[in-house]
């Protein structure tokens, strides 16, 4: 329950942050061009209010539904549906009273601060708290290629070199590389010490999503023990940091190589060779039911490297990070439209599991600048009821010089609000339905 209340605080939190400067991004323009705002609301105030004060022409107020929020603008056909409003003669004061190029401006505000404050949100971590990545020297092992990743050309123990000719900071990279990226090669050191190119085939990224294998490239790892908690490893008198060295007569180089022998070999009556600091030992163990013999790897073993960044340094590499984050979330989007990624759809729960189980500031905001920019991409979708939505009639008012008629920009709201309301109930009903089955 404790971790719920965390996560779910963090999430409302970062929607309200997100939603008041999306808005303003709405009402700062809206105001230098005169227009008039009648509300500005954090979250949905259906019937009722939690809070609203009037300032000047506009009701600032917060409502109960935590939904996202809205500012209500004169004279704009919206989610409210004031159709009297619109029934009466033009205001000078009003949205549709405004030259397209100040009504564009006012609908893309929102999007363009969504952008803005997550690339400095990202530029600020990085300023703040610095960066770790992965170099390929803390990897002496190489990676351990999935049989998709076989299938084009990697073998076990392959150390990468560049990535397109550009070396990878953090190795641990390459996969989101091969799933959304266009990479067109990838540079390895072989085991025997040999150089090759990869080539990567095109669609190799649908090839991951539909075989389900979306990480390739696993990090070879020493098969050194970081935690005994079975009987059979308990009484067999093996340590924490003793590494298996051979299983019966077969030589293990990696926790891969143990884990696979373990799945491949029904021996109930096994001997492990381990190495305990200079010292080699042989010890009998007899398997659990399960075939397991009671020890595990909770750590990756990999060392991280952290380098603090100048402001300097901050701002070029959270702009790099920001603009590869709107690009991978881009390219994913693809699969939405397949069965499999419809199903993969989440609601508030999804993006509440994006938090830290603890509260941590660093993730936190990690966190928040990531729902940023997935904000604006997704408002600046052409959907009736998004900004996207306003933003494709405008762009079609201004290249024909016709406005479409009120009626129309009515149906169309309609329908985009009720689209919306579909995929929002899908979404969350997915995440009820994976917490009920617990997959």
């Amino acid at each position: 329950m404790e971790v719920f209340l965390i996560k779910a605080l963090q999430l409302i939190l970062s929607l309200a942050i997100l939603v008041v400067l999306h808005e303003l991004g709405h009402f700062i323009p809206a105001k230098i061009f005169k227009t008039r705002v009648e509300k500005f609301y954090l979250f949905f105030d259906v019937k009722f209010s939690l809070f609203k004060k009037k300032i000047g022409e506009t009701v600032y107020g917060i409502g109960w539904l935590p939904l996202g929020g809205y500012v209500k603008i004169a004279g704009m056909i919206d989610e409210s549906f004031d159709k009297e409003q619109m029934s009466k003669p033009p205001q000078p004061w009003e949205f549709r009273s405004k030259p397209t190029w100040q009504r564009l401006i006012i609908m893309l505000g929102g999007v363009t601060v969504n952008l803005i404050v997550g690339f400095a949100l990202y530029m600020m971590i990085l300023f703040v708290w610095g960066k770790d990545y992965v170099p390929q020297e803390n990897i002496p092992d190489g990676f351990d290629p999935s049989p998709v990743a076989l299938e084009i050309g990697f073998e076990q123990g392959d150390r990468l070199i560049d990535v397109d000719g550009k070396p990878l900071e953090n190795v641990l990279e390459i996969n989101r590389n091969l799933f959304l990226r266009p990479v067109e090669y990838v540079t390895v050191s072989r085991s025997d010490g040999n150089i090759d190119k990869i080539n990567i085939p095109e669609g190799f990224g649908n090839k991951m999503f539909i075989s389900g294998q979306y990480r390739p490239l696993t990090p070879l790892v020493s098969a050194t023990i970081d935690s005994v908690f079975g009987s059979p490893a308990i009484d067999a008198g093996i340590n924490s940091g003793d590494k298996i060295i051979k299983v019966n007569s077969d030589d293990i180089n990696t926790w891969q190589e143990f884990i696979s022998w373990i799945e491949n070999n029904d021996d109930n009556l096994i001997n492990v060779t381990l190495q305990r600091e200079n010292s080699i030992y042989e010890t009998p163990i007899e398997r659990n039911d399960d075939g397991t013999i009671g020890v595990s790897l909770s750590t990756t073993g990999i060392e991280v490297v952290h380098r603090d960044l100048s402001l300097t340094e901050s701002i070029v590499e959270g702009f790099d990070y920001g603009y590869w984050t709107l690009y991978d979330y881009v390219s994913q989007f693809q699969f939405v439209f397949t069965k499999e990624g419809a199903s993969q759809l989440g609601g508030f729960g999804t993006i509440g599991s994006l938090f830290p189980a603890k509260w941590d500031w660093r993730n936190f905001w990690s966190t928040t600048a990531l729902i940023s920019i997935i904000l604006a991409f997704m408002n600046v979708l052409p959907i009736p009821a998004l900004d996207g939505g306003h933003v494709m009639f405008l762009c079609y008012e201004m290249v024909t010089g016709r406005k479409p008629s009120d009626k129309f920009l009515e149906y169309a709201q309609v329908i985009g609000f009720f689209l919306l309301i579909a995929l929002v109930l899908y979404a969350n009903g997915n995440d009820l339905f994976r917490w009920i089955s617990g997959s």
